[in-house]
């Protein structure tokens, strides 16, 4: 059976103005296995995009409890919370969030350089990850000059260079065509089978039906949570 990497207890989060308070999420229990591909779906506004930034640690939780590898993270501090958005989550934006005028290779350095390697040294291992996403011949390109594609799939690498168990991908697909999209869904699909545990935002269904695991999220409540069979895998 595989390891319980991720456990969330009765979390719950709530967002405060002048004058009102609005629960985004309402005591959400979920387990996330090592190796499962996942999709998180929704209404805009249910509660999607807090509860990923709840598991990447961007967001503080205000009840309950998550625990990483069976450890509990009520006692982080802020460098407890980096070091685990550095080493344990790898991130795909749907805005890319990629340093424009670097270039692709430097995109894929900055994020070594962050973990403690040497640039110099690292070129061999950037170049690498540039590969696993077709992207050889591009990296010397600023990434402001790379299509919509080129730009996914280096954000991708980027993530895959963290080195990190989780990759949390906030829809990946939604601002590109068709080709891009099957490209981008195939490149997660490999993580998935590496090892990682893949979790993604979508409103597409198409996305939704490829996953093995569906979590569908409602005024801040789960909705459904079950596993399907799918194709081509």
């Amino acid at each position: 059976m595989a390891e319980t990497i991720l456990r969330l207890q009765n979390i719950s989060k709530y967002y405060y103005s002048d004058t009102s308070v609005t629960q985004a999420l309402r005591k959400i229990n979920l387990e996330f296995s090592m190796g499962e591909f996942v999709a998180i779906t929704g209404e805009s506004g249910g509660g999607k995009s807090t509860l990923l930034n709840v598991i990447s640690g961007m967001l503080p939780f205000d009840e309950g409890e998550m625990y990483f590898r069976g450890e509990p993270t009520f006692q982080y501090d802020d460098q407890d919370w980096e070091e685990y958005r550095r080493n344990k989550i790898g991130f795909v934006f749907q805005d890319y969030s990629l340093i424009n005028h670097y270039t692709a290779l430097d995109n894929i350095l900055a994020a070594l350089v962050i973990q403690g390697k040497d640039p110099e040294s690292s070129k061999e291992e950037a170049m690498a990850y540039l590969e696993q996403v077709g992207l050889t011949e591009q990296a010397a390109q600023r990434a402001s000059q790379l299509s919509s594609g080129q730009k996914q799939r280096l954000a991708i690498a980027r993530a895959v260079a963290v080195s990190a168990p989780i990759i949390l991908a906030d829809e990946p697909t939604g601002n590109l065509d068709s080709g891009s999209t099957k490209e981008i869904m195939s490149i997660l699909k490999q993580l998935h089978r590496e090892g990682r545990t893949v979790i993604l935002i979508t409103h597409d269904n198409d996305i939704a039906a490829q996953a093995r695991r569906v979590i569908r999220i409602k005024d801040g409540k789960i909705e459904a949570d079950f596993e399907q069979q799918v194709e081509d895998w």
